[in-house]
């Protein structure tokens, strides 16, 4: 069975979790954004070349995790009676 058939797993979170994964995705992008400005002042090829894998890993990490919001549902709180 290839990754294509496999079929996709859905998750229900709390909206709590869903929030602090949205705000963890924030943050990601916004540390690539700003390692990936830094990369101008950088000048050993070495420095450059972890400081792009770094951004790399980071832009990868936020979408692994919207793609898991994707595939999530928030869980309702239970109805008050």
């Amino acid at each position: 069975m290839n990754a294509e058939s496999k079929p996709q797993e859905n998750y229900e979170i709390s909206p709590r979790f869903s929030q602090t994964i949205e705000e963890r995705i924030l943050r990601l992008e916004s540390d690539a954004a700003a390692d990936e400005r830094l990369l101008a002042t950088l000048e050993n090829e070495d420095h450059i070349r972890r400081h792009r894998r770094l951004v790399a890993v980071q832009m990868a990490e936020a979408l692994r995790m919207r793609l898991f919001l994707e595939r999530s549902t928030k869980r309702q709180p239970p109805a008050r009676t």
